[in-house]
């Protein structure tokens, strides 16, 4: 188990670099693995102020995973609006959101009792 959680350490520290690099905002880490039935371990969410910004963010995500950790996600669902992408890399789960469809889904309560971690972005 020990190598599967830094395995999680790395995609997640990578995942948060590919997010600031084109200066995602409200990132979150949500950590469910206290949690029975859950689907993964990690949830990151984070926003983007257009469509544009979320689909650059999410190929920032994937190409930096990509080049750093030679790992490419399972799934990836949502590029086609890029109102709210999803992108499965099996224990962590993205989501890339526009502001408006953050707020109307809220999964962060929906998930209220996990762990959360929020990541302090300097820009």
């Amino acid at each position: 188990m020990a190598k599967e959680n830094t395995n999680a350490d790395s995609l997640i520290s990578v995942i948060i670099s590919g997010i600031e690099d084109i200066k995602g905002k409200e990132i979150n880490i949500l950590d469910l693995r206290s949690i029975d039935n859950t689907v993964c371990d990690y949830f990151i969410i984070c926003e983007g102020t257009s469509n544009t910004q979320v689909s650059a963010i999410v190929n920032s995500i994937q190409k930096k995973v990509s080049k750093e950790l030679k790992d490419n996600p399972w799934h990836t669902e949502g590029m086609e609006n890029a109102e709210w992408v999803l992108i499965d890399y099996v224990n962590v789960v993205v989501h890339v959101f526009q502001k408006h469809v953050r707020e109307y889904y809220d999964i962060e309560s929906l998930w209220g009792d996990a762990k959360t971690t929020t990541i302090e972005t300097s820009y």
